[in-house]
């Protein structure tokens, strides 16, 4: 079946703006001929593809297609650079990333490869429970995540474990914990969280003293960076990446309120089994430099292990 383009363009559109209004902006045609497209596709397959909400999403059919369309654009992409015998043309990789990933290990990790083979990436950063439903819903083609069962068609390939560890400053410390990191401190001490999908602090604190989240002040500040720096501040304690902290323990800039209870949250690579040659290298480039600074260990999920 032949697929029209006009219409598939209209789709991804409409989903990656999340409007008629905008899709119609950014293909620079009206909102009824945006919505005519839609149709139209969703007539010839038989199926509808979007749901008409605020923000539009796609549909299971929808999940799928989009699915396509995004790995065939890769191919055609790369196939067409090979035609024009100009392997230098820019190839665009578009991927979901948690936040501590993205700012720790992965750019430093994909950077040479991005810059010899000249790839550009378009990153999406959501929780690592939650980039896995953009791979999902076909609006990333790769993506780093806690999910271990690939989708059909793709492959996992386990990373590692990011080991996160209870952190504050000294001087939160003497505040809040001098008496001790117990129960009736943490129930007033508080907390940084990332943001309301972040439950690294609120798993921890339940399973140590039993205190859900609503009984504990939290400061929810969304910005790797800066999150780490409130902590370092004192506004507030919680998990950090061990390879954020690098020696601040040890110089004693920082303390970790719970040394013999290390956090490992295990990682994995999801990208399609048929991929174009420039993904498959930063597939590789991705699992080596997960797997030489991650905790190395067994893969909990029984996903795959070989690039």
């Amino acid at each position: 079946m032949n697929l029209d383009h006009r219409q598939t363009d209209a789709l991804l559109a409409v989903i990656e703006t999340g409007s008629f209004d905008l899709a119609a902006s950014r293909l620079h045609i009206t909102q009824s001929a945006v919505s005519q497209r839609i149709r139209a596709l969703e007539t010839s397959l038989g199926s509808p593809l979007v749901v008409r909400s605020r923000p539009c999403r796609a549909t299971p059919q929808g999940q799928r297609l989009l699915q396509y369309l995004r790995r065939t654009a890769m191919l055609d992409q790369e196939f067409a650079a090979e035609l024009a015998d100009n392997q230098s043309a820019p190839f665009v990789v578009k991927l979901a990333i948690n936040a501590d990933t993205l700012g720790t290990w992965f750019v430093p990790a994909v950077a040479p490869l991005l810059l010899a083979e000249n790839v550009l990436l378009d990153v999406t950063m959501e929780d690592q429970d939650h980039t896995f439903a953009l791979l999902e819903s076909g609006l990333a083609t790769g993506c780093v995540t806690t999910e271990a069962q690939p989708l059909r068609g793709c492959q996992a390939l386990f990373l590692g474990n990011m080991r996160y560890r209870m952190i504050a400053s000294p001087g939160f410390y003497q505040r809040w914990f001098a008496q001790g990191f117990t129960r009736a401190a943490a129930r007033h001490a508080p907390v940084m969280v990332f943001n309301r999908k972040d439950a690294l602090q609120a798993v921890f604190l339940e399973k140590r003293f039993g205190l859900t989240r609503d009984v504990y002040p939290s400061h929810y500040i969304p910005a790797h960076d800066s999150y780490f720096a409130a902590i370092r501040l004192g506004l507030g304690y919680g998990m950090v990446p061990e390879q954020q902290f690098g020696q601040l323990l040890e110089q004693g800039e920082l303390i970790d309120l719970a040394p013999d209870s290390p956090v490992d949250v295990p990682l994995y690579w999801h990208a399609w089994k048929v991929q174009s040659p420039r993904l498959e290298s930063l597939t590789r480039q991705i699992v080596a430099a997960a797997r030489a600074v991650l905790v190395d260990g067994d893969d909990p999920g029984g996903g795959g292990s070989e690039p």
